[in-house]
């Protein structure tokens, strides 16, 4: 039986570590919920043995894109709708997927089917590609022997996440490209141009006003001693991102960013699109309730949704409904959530209903993305007509006094 390392969490907060036998995480888990603690994330010995062979590695380099799961998602659903053996899909499947990474883990997969180990359970060695949404899915599609059923859903719940991301995207891009590019020219600005007007004032012997003395030494500072200011912003991003990975500093980011008038309408949004679109999906497949509601939890990024997620799942397991369970929650989901999901229980009709009110939020999510742009437009231009202003006056300013004292 193998051993694994984990980290649990109880609902108050309380984080577990330590290692454990279990004949697989799924077995882990349900021990551990038992003794009132929720299964985050854990590790087999075996893994861990592997992961000491690689010495260096950079995350985001080696992920698999969302774009090639999708299709191999969907692919793998039209062959086994064609009666094409799992074995055979899985190596057709591992020629046509661009990723390395990828095509390593389906080969794997493959051969581990071939000697008869469920697909489930082969997906679970490779977590980092496959989520633990996929591996239940699934799970549930081998044993209730549906699984082109399921990979219809996931295959649907996929497409619907890469809409939602490609939104999100779309309202960010334009800010960023213009903030990036309002920096790189005000320090070009203070590197090239800066320097050389402080000698002419420095020989014209001018009298400088404090915004322009304040603007010749940064423009000095970082033309002689760019390193420094280089060293200064990767340490501030080193702290940033040590601060964020903490529980304490991901309450502070997450709280604040909940908070933010014109961002704090778009995730909010977005998360309750994320939350029912994965729900929908889950009780579709027949995952459930209190299973999907923990799955949910470790899909969401924000910490006072999971929070939510997981509370509403201990009150849901005790017995209570779920529109109940997340009623006191009316700051982080709409009204009309809880009022769906009061329909769905009492019609029965749980998983269509979510379903349509994920399309509902996705569409709201678009419209809260165009809004968001046109509201960053005037804010933005408004903001590098200030920066702008007062480099111009910091600088123009003594050539004025010079011309008065003549």
């Amino acid at each position: 039986m193998p051993s694994y390392s984990y980290v649990a969490k109880s609902i108050s907060g309380e984080e577990k570590t330590g290692s454990a036998e279990a004949k697989d995480l799924h077995q882990l888990a349900r021990a551990l919920r038992e003794q009132g603690f929720i299964l985050v994330h854990a590790v087999s010995e075996k893994e861990k043995t592997a992961g000491r062979k690689i010495s260096f590695s950079i995350p985001f380099l080696g992920s698999v894109p969302l774009e090639e799961k999708m299709m191999f998602t969907r692919n793998l659903q039209v062959m086994v709708a064609s009666g094409l053996s799992l074995p055979k899909a899985l190596a057709v499947l591992s020629l046509q997927t661009k990723s390395n990474k990828f095509k390593k883990a389906i080969d794997s997969i493959k051969n581990e089917v071939v000697e008869g180990k469920n697909f489930s359970d082969s997906l679970a060695d490779h977590s980092e590609i496959f989520s633990e949404l996929f591996q239940n899915m699934i799970r549930v599609g081998e044993e209730a022997g549906n699984l082109e059923e399921v990979l219809t859903v996931l295959a649907r719940q996929m497409e619907k996440e890469h809409e939602l991301k490609s939104k999100i995207q779309s309202a960010l891009m334009y800010p960023a490209v213009i903030i990036s590019a309002m920096i790189g020219i005000g320090v070009l600005m203070l590197i090239m141009v800066v320097p050389k007007l402080a000698e002419t004032f420095a020989e014209l012997e001018i009298e400088l006003p404090f915004t322009t003395q304040l603007v010749i030494n940064v423009g000095v500072f970082l033309a002689t001693k760019w390193y420094f200011g280089l060293a200064l912003i990767i340490a501030m991003g080193i702290i940033f991102l040590l601060i964020s990975k903490s529980m304490a500093g991901k309450k502070l980011i997450d709280g604040f960013v909940l908070r933010i008038p014109i961002a704090s309408v778009l995730i909010k949004k977005s998360n309750s699109a994320s939350t029912i679109r994965t729900l929908s999906s889950l009780v579709a497949a027949g995952v459930p309730l209190v299973r999907s509601l923990e799955i949910i939890s470790n899909t969401l990024g924000n910490v006072y949704y999971k929070k939510a997620i997981i509370e509403a799942s201990e009150k849901v397991k005790k017995g209570g409904r779920l529109s109940e369970a997340l009623e006191p929650y009316g700051n982080l989901y709409p009204i009309v959530v809880f009022q769906m999901i009061k329909v769905g229980e009492e019609t029965g009709e749980t998983a269509k209903i979510l379903s349509k009110l994920a399309e509902f939020f996705e569409e709201e999510v678009g419209t809260a993305a165009r809004n968001l742009t046109s509201i960053i437009e005037p804010v933005l231009m408004l903001v590098i007509g200030v920066v702008i202003g007062f480099f111009a006056i910091s600088m123009v300013q003594p050539m004025y006094s010079m011309l008065d004292s003549v």
